[in-house]
């Protein structure tokens, strides 16, 4: 479902021929590769909270606009742990950093994924099947998670500082390269190996896929897809938790509403990939990270609309975006 065809090779150009159409009017190629390079880490992070929805959408056929609130819980609890851990974070030492930042991730993912399974039974459940009902009601579910966030955090902004031994830059001959951007690329990239490898070569992946296509055959051999799917369900929401870690510590600072901010360009990001292809996700969310660079340095003013500019671009060559899921 998510895999490649064979001589369907031109999306993944478009992410190169999209930065070497740029080298000529950034003009240094210090600062190209410096843009180029924040550009791919954003679009890293962007993919890893995209990912979950691709996940829901892809494989389940639902519309998730609640997604933002895992988003937000994620980063919030990173937050709280990151905040027990002063002696960790303070260190100048890389690994003692990490020591502190991976239990946050990973309590955060818990966390967001608990909290999924919850949203999945009580909210998702009742409207499987009807969109429009599911967009109404995952939006009043976002709301009602960005409120309860509220009470236990508070309404106001959280900051949310790199650890001592991230902060800082690498340099690449002229080029300064934030440490953090260089690991949130190495985590996309490891995040969307495991996505590709359960999906295509385990069993738990096979099943699910054959799920989509014949629910009746898979459970007439013994396997429950119910199971399956809402175990989709909460490995979406704990990716969209670690996302959310990754995108407060991008931003440094964390808001109850900052997953509702990051929704548009998440499903930006998923419209151009193919609405379920995890692949397209990838090539989605790595054009708008480095569209929003490029802009933001060429034409500040025209940023906020690059990404919606490059979107109509992508559907009036593939109106059905860059991969787009068989059925």
């Amino acid at each position: 479902m998510n895999m490649l065809k064979d001589a369907d090779w031109k999306p993944l150009a478009l992410v190169p021929v999209l930065a070497l159409l740029v080298l000529p009017f950034i003009g240094s190629g210090s600062t190209w590769l410096t843009l180029t390079v924040a550009g791919l880490a954003m679009g890293m992070i962007i993919f890893i909270i995209a990912s979950g929805l691709t996940l829901v959408f892809g494989l389940m056929d639902v519309l998730n606009f609640g997604h933002g609130v895992f988003i937000a819980l994620g980063a919030f609890v990173a937050t709280s742990v990151l905040g027990a851990m002063g002696d960790y974070t303070a260190s100048g030492s890389l690994l003692v950093n990490l020591l502190a930042v991976l239990p946050a991730m990973v309590v955060a993912m818990l966390v967001a994924g608990a909290v999924g399974l919850a949203f999945e039974r009580f909210i998702v459940r009742p409207v499987y099947g009807n969109h429009l009902k599911q967009i109404l009601i995952t939006m009043g579910g976002m709301i009602i998670g960005e409120e309860l966030i509220k009470v236990i955090w508070g309404p106001l902004q959280i900051a949310m500082p790199l650890p001592e031994g991230i902060r800082g830059n690498v340099m690449m001959g002229e080029a300064a390269i934030e440490k953090y951007r260089l690991i949130a690329v190495v985590v996309g990239l490891a995040v969307f190996a495991a996505l590709l490898w359960t999906l295509t070569r385990t069993k738990i992946g096979l099943l699910i896929r054959a799920g989509v296509q014949d629910r009746e055959m898979v459970e007439s051999l013994g396997y429950r897809i119910r199971t399956l799917f809402i175990g989709v369900f909460v490995a979406g929401s704990a990716l969209a938790g670690l996302g959310g870690v990754m995108w407060g510590l991008y931003q440094q600072a964390v808001t109850p509403q900052m997953g509702a901010q990051v929704n548009v360009l998440i499903f930006i990001v998923l419209i151009i990939g193919g609405l379920g292809s995890t692949t397209g996700a990838l090539i989605g969310a790595l054009l708008v990270g480095l569209m929003a660079n490029y802009t933001g340095f060429l034409v500040p003013k025209a940023a906020l609309f690059s990404n919606i500019a490059l979107m109509m671009a992508i559907l009036l060559w593939r109106p059905q975006g860059v991969y787009a899921l068989a059925k």
